[in-house]
């Protein structure tokens, strides 16, 4: 294209503009610059650079569509509006707001508002205070507003689109319409979401953890509160999932022997599965059953049949009795998934009308097949002559590993008939909690011997084969609980002499206890593990003479636990005025 084909071009475009801008000559006009001002700012024609005369005008084209009437009316629109019926501050569209109201406002918050902004043409509502009058006025112009874009949107001619569609949502009448319409159901086969695992029915031949208990006719129930505090009976047990719950029941006395949930026989007769989908059924076996009277009296049923909850009338007062109270479920599993045997503990008791709405209690826990239960020495606290427990981290963030010799996790030496040292080497004795220790050996030194190696060998002798470095603060604390444990605090004293060999002749270990928890039953906690190596200084042995030192440890339990103190959560104020005449006739 010449430079003349491009001067046309350009000419045409020109053209085009001024057509369109004179259809709009007579509507005020608010430009992007003129969004800030108040006052709609008039927009004149460059008559200079069209090509035709200023008295001639072209016909308006006959367009192919036009825009259709806005769905927001902007001057009924007021987005600052968030008060209803109240003046919200320096908000000039809020309706509530009066001239009282604009003499306190500072300038008009939102001072335009309008519709989609990507519109060639669109009304437009303005916004601004006149402060010079009294009382202050606002002033509303609603324009019409031009967008200069050249990409802006003249015509639209997809009217859905201006607005959300409501769907339709499907019922028995337009079903099959729907269906017709849409591509059906389709499964995405890079979809994150695998529909054909389904974990509450398992396909393979044991029980995997968090699977539900299968019984004869459907699962194992186990009454949990989910949304509220009441009972949900529709709660599946989970395989090794151990539980304790307590959860509300609001009943009826006149029909409680209608109510299955309270009854013996209801947590009793299902059978479980030994596996999913099999044939094998375990009866639940009642192990145990406590009667609790209405004065809380415990009583211990010596024949552990089905009983069955009556509603007896005793003094004009309706009493249920062998209510279920408490449910606990013991199952045991082997290695390979399987449930082998099943126990059941019950507590019932006797309610009256003051006792609802009743409160059940609810525990299931799992014990594997051919294991022992590791031993405590204390639940929490520890127990007086029971061994401390105690192990060493092997790096920063792992667990604390114990020997599995619960006697054998922090020791010392053991005292023997002999008294000698090389004699009782290994021979370990454990640490009893609450028991202060003593005990030691001795040892004779030759000059055949360096002092290096001696010293080596009496460290050893005192501290024993894998020395702890935490203690348990409780009898039970758990070994994944790393920040728990106490640390123990290693102290090495020695005194230099010159010319002199230092040796280890002491271990003395301080455990340091308090009393926690409450006054009526306070439970042991270890809070502090002192191990000090006390060295001593001797003389160089000469070839041919002989000395004997005496090597000791001591294990010394304080307590350090602070006098109780009765304390109130304030001082009662007492509010005690005198009669009026209480002086009379003195005053």
């Amino acid at each position: 294209m010449g430079p003349r084909g491009l001067l046309h071009l350009l000419l045409v475009l020109l053209d085009c503009w001024a057509s369109v801008s004179a259809q709009d000559g007579a509507t005020p006009v608010v430009t992007m610059e003129d969004l800030n001002s108040t006052e709609p700012a008039p927009t004149t024609l460059r008559h200079a650079l069209s090509p035709r005369p200023p008295e001639t005008s072209r016909a308006p084209r006959p367009s192919s569509g036009s825009r259709p009437t806005p769905v927001t009316d902007v001057a009924a629109l007021c987005v600052c509006d968030l008060s209803p019926e109240q003046c919200d501050v320096n908000c000039c569209c809020d309706p509530d707001c009066s001239s009282t109201d604009f003499s306190i406002f500072s300038a008009c918050s939102i001072p335009v508002v309008m519709g989609d902004s990507q519109f060639c043409s669109q009304k437009a509502a303005i916004y601004s205070l006149n402060f010079t009058a009294d009382p202050p006025q606002r002033i509303f112009k609603l324009v019409e507003q031009i967008n200069p874009s050249i990409f802006c949107i003249h015509i639209t001619n997809y009217k859905p689109a201006l607005s959300f569609i409501n769907p339709e949502v499907p019922d028995e009448n337009n079903f099959d319409k729907l269906m017709k319409t849409s591509d059906g159901f389709s499964l995405n086969a890079e979809s994150d979401v695998s529909f054909t695992d389904k974990p509450d029915a398992p396909n393979s031949a044991k029980y995997e953890y968090g699977v539900c208990l299968q019984t004869s006719d459907s699962f194992l129930r186990f009454p949990s509160p989910l949304t509220s505090s009441f009972c949900s009976d529709n709660n599946p047990a989970a395989f090794l999932v151990n539980q304790a719950v307590k959860c509300t029941r609001s009943i009826s006395l006149e029909q409680c022997e209608e109510i299955e949930t309270l009854s013996m026989a209801y947590y009793s007769s299902p059978k479980i599965l030994r596996v999913p989908n099999s044939g094998t059924k375990v009866p639940i076996t009642v192990q145990s059953i406590v009667f609790r009277s209405l004065n809380k009296t415990l009583t211990r049923l010596e024949d552990t049949d089905v009983l069955r909850h009556v509603l007896v009338e005793t003094r004009q007062v309706q009493v249920c009795t062998n209510v279920v109270l408490e449910v606990k479920y013991s199952l045991t599993y082997t290695d390979a998934g399987e449930i082998v045997q099943a126990a059941l503990s019950l507590l019932l008791g006797a309610v009256s009308s003051a006792m609802v709405p009743l409160q059940q209690k609810f525990e299931i826990y799992f014990i594997q097949q051919n294991t022992k239960p590791v031993p405590l020495s204390g639940n929490p606290g520890y127990v007086v002559g029971l061994p401390l427990a105690a192990g060493f981290q092997p790096r920063k963030g792992s667990g604390i590993i114990q020997s599995t010799n619960r006697y054998g996790q922090l020791t010392i030496l053991r005292s023997t008939t002999e008294q000698d040292c090389l004699a009782v080497e290994g021979i370990r004795t454990p640490v009893l909690f609450g028991y202060n220790m003593q005990s030691g050996c001795k040892l004779r030194l030759t000059g055949a011997v360096t002092c290096r190696l001696v010293a080596q060998k009496v460290q050893s002798l005192l501290k024993g084969q894998g020395f702890p470095d935490y203690v348990a603060p409780f009898g039970n604390s758990r070994a994944q609980d790393v920040l728990d444990w106490v640390p123990v605090h290693f102290i090495t004293r020695t005194s230099h002499v010159k010319d002199s060999c230092q040796l280890p002749v002491a271990l003395a270990i301080e455990v340091k206890w308090t009393k926690y928890g409450s006054l009526l039953n306070p439970q042991a906690k270890i809070v502090n593990v002192t191990a000090n190596l006390i060295s001593s200084s001797f003389p160089e042995t000469n070839s041919g003479n002989e000395r004997t030192i005496l090597i000791s440890t001591a294990v010394t339990f304080v307590d350090v636990s602070a006098p109780a103190e009765a304390g109130f959560r304030a001082r009662p104020a007492i509010n005690a005025r005198l009669p009026f005449n209480f002086f009379f006739p003195f005053v």
